[in-house]
């Protein structure tokens, strides 16, 4: 008898687990607006008063707010492409995945295996970094990146510091990543992304002639991969991430690798050590592969909570444990600039506009 009732649990779990994924909504050509809002937790008037703090507090040129799939909150352009600064990080991260499982890349491997060296020779201490430390920011390489916009400036002196020891936002460590993956994989970033991302996720405004490298040769050999996305477009990616790398029913990302990205590398309360500006932030962020974590909240709505982010107010902010997904863009051709405190205040008042009645996640 109780095999019998064990048996009907393991089969009312399974019945129940595929009709949540059977009713797992994604966009196809163009993303689908939610019916009733208001239904699923977010207020009318709370929606106001956020379309109006946009409006009148941030520089923000495009914000969408997904939850099961569906557009729930929409402001400003969401078609045209932009700079979306340091979220390609986060965009490379995910290319990982694909060649990790398949053993292209070793994470194991160092960079001195790996022949990397630049304009300024690596110590042989530096040449031990393995891939795994430097795509998680820890690679105790404190050479300037071809590009600025880091935090360097709170680097230790160079040789100081072991490989994985210490944690440094270090746009050398991500321009590296990028070489390291068409070194290794023998294949364009911009290609991958546009076959592993854009062309399954169906990509209303991807163009691939946008995309560009460019940095300071002389500084570094390494440069930068720049990326233009629309806000629809990052929000793709977002949903992405949400569905553990699923896209309709096919395993675009492996599973196992999007656990990998937003498993803590670096906590919250290290990072703030390594760079005490961070302290300021608005919210504690821990780090990953390439995408940040919100940590250290006791807001149910935050929890497990993790980020892409990008200079000057760039974000996909994934939020599991009420299905969600933010994005948001400024346009930096219009010299528009959200401070990091105010980017990190649009996501909590993005998330504090929503209140569940009832379970109807």
């Amino acid at each position: 008898m109780r095999k019998i009732k064990n048996g009907l649990i393991v089969l009312l779990f399974t019945a129940f687990s595929f009709g949540i994924c059977k009713a797992q909504v994604y966009p196809d050509n163009s993303w689908i607006n939610a019916e009733n809002p208001i239904a699923m937790g977010w207020g009318e008037s709370e929606r106001s008063a956020f379309m109006h703090y946009l409006i009148d507090s941030t520089h923000i040129t495009g914000l969408l707010i997904i939850q099961q799939g569906k557009i729930v909150f929409e402001y400003g352009d969401i078609e045209e492409n932009s700079y979306i600064a340091s979220c390609r990080k986060s965009v490379l991260a995910l290319l990982y995945g694909k060649y990790v499982e398949n053993g292209t890349i070793k994470l194991d491997k160092t960079l001195g295996e790996l022949s990397i060296n630049d304009v300024s020779e690596l110590l042989p201490i530096e040449k031990t970094a393995k891939i795994s430390d430097v795509i998680s920011a820890r690679s105790g390489v404190y050479l300037h990146g071809s590009n600025g916009g880091d935090l360097r400036s709170f680097a230790p002196e160079r040789g100081t510091v072991k490989p994985g020891e210490h944690w440094l936002y270090s746009n050398w460590d991500f321009n590296v990543a990028g070489y390291i993956f068409e070194q290794e994989t023998k294949k364009s970033i911009f290609d991958e992304v546009e076959t592993q991302l854009a062309i399954p996720l169906h990509m209303e405004d991807w163009d691939k002639s946008l995309q560009q490298k460019m940095g300071n040769y002389e500084v570094s050999k390494f440069p930068a991969y720049h990326m233009w996305f629309s806000t629809r477009d990052m929000a793709r990616i977002g949903l992405l991430m949400l569905r553990k790398g699923q896209w309709k029913g096919q395993q675009i990302i492996p599973e196992f690798w999007i656990n990998e990205i937003v498993a803590q590398r670096t906590s919250y309360s290290e990072a703030q050590k390594s760079a005490p500006v961070l302290k300021k932030d608005g919210l504690d962020l821990g780090y990953g592969y390439m995408w940040w974590l919100i940590e250290n909240t006791n807001d149910y709505r935050m929890k497990n909570a993790f980020s892409a982010q990008g200079a000057i107010g760039q974000n996909i902010t994934v939020f599991p444990e009420i299905d969600v997904v933010v994005a948001y863009k400024t346009k930096s051709i219009y010299r528009r600039r959200n401070s990091i405190q105010t980017q990190m205040e649009i996501l909590k008042k993005a998330i504090e506009m929503y209140h569940p009645k009832t379970n109807n996640l």
